[in-house]
């Protein structure tokens, strides 16, 4: 995420949504109406929009990621429309927002804050500890496949980039980022089950069983680009690629395919199996998951029936207009 003032706006826009998951929270607990929880909702939704639309240039031309590009160009639109519907009184995307706000909680420390000092102890900024220790478990993963390349300090500082040497003498330099770690997809997850309303075991049981996987994953992950780019094992059509991807440096060619097509292409294949092994254990996500369809569609699902999960009369919604959640 690049910039303070970005920081600042993620920081605003996520501290909207908490108010609007409180004021919503207390309307709810109240019996009353939960006409303002809406209104700062829908306007936090806008503000995510927002955001969005500040990151696309980033995610499109400085990282040169067409997934994250193209995603992040559709966020914009879809955020403003969720908050119209939101105004409209669909009030099952209250569940949403929470999330957001909870997603919010869990990965702005580690983007924005920095080192710190407490009772005289200086203690590392919490990117630094996630991402050093991702690197150090890429590192060992490589070294068990017979890999072993040297360990440097990164751009800022950390432990974080591996070196490789080709034949020719030319160094070729891995940098471990934030963005590295699987923080975004385990955020959102934790987000998700903090947000509807069900047992706490089953809460956990659910963030037990995406956090491993997805962090597994995620070593897998950059355990591969790191190999396919230090060996240079992904050198295909280079010249199709570069022009792709506005480059010009041909050793680049496997860190793009690598990480910016099959990686990011299977990331999200990889979201949507998650997503299934955690429904089956916290239904009540299908709730969003609905939500999210309908945002994309304009058609109502009844996911429960389309995966026949059992129905809790507990905590099913009694519809889509009311409280949800």
């Amino acid at each position: 995420m690049p910039g303070t003032l970005t920081d600042l706006f993620a920081w605003g826009v996520v501290a909207l949504f908490l108010l609007a998951a409180v004021v919503e929270w207390v309307g709810r607990s109240r019996g009353g109406r939960r006409e303002l929880a809406r209104r700062l909702a829908a306007a936090a939704w806008v503000g995510f929009g927002g955001f969005w639309l500040v990151l696309f240039p980033h995610f499109a031309f400085t990282q040169k990621s067409y997934v994250e590009g193209v995603l992040s160009a559709v966020a914009v639109p879809a955020c403003v429309y969720v908050g119209y519907l939101l105004w409209q009184g669909r009030d099952s995307l209250f569940v949403l927002s929470r999330a957001v706000a909870v997603m919010g909680l869990v990965y702005l420390p580690f983007e924005t804050i920095p080192a710190i000092t407490l009772l005289g102890l200086d203690l590392p900024a919490p990117r630094r500890v996630l991402i050093e220790v991702v690197a150090a478990q890429t590192g060992a993963a490589m070294g068990w496949l017979g890999y072993h390349p040297e360990l440097l300090r990164g751009p800022e500082g950390y432990w974080s980039t591996y070196q490789f040497v080709t034949d020719g003498g030319h160094q070729l330099r891995f940098t471990v980022l934030l963005a590295c770690t699987g923080l975004g997809s385990m955020a959102i997850f934790v987000g998700l089950a903090a947000a509807v309303r069900a047992p706490l075991r089953r809460k956990l049981t659910a963030v037990a069983i995406a956090v491993p996987i997805i962090w597994a994953l995620n070593i897998v992950r950059t355990t591969f680009i790191g190999i396919a780019f230090g060996k240079q094992y992904l050198h295909v059509f280079p010249d199709v690629v570069l022009l792709l991807f506005g480059a010009s440096d041909p050793y680049k060619v496997s860190f793009f395919l690598s990480d910016r097509v099959i990686s990011q292409v299977l990331a999200v294949v990889a979201l949507i199996g998650v997503t299934y092994l955690v429904v089956r254990r916290l239904p009540e996500l299908l709730t969003v998951i609905e939500d999210v369809l309908y945002v994309v569609t304009n058609e109502e699902y009844d996911l429960r029936r389309e995966l026949d999960l059992p129905r809790d009369p507990a905590t099913e919604p009694p519809g889509r207009g009311s409280a949800d959640d």
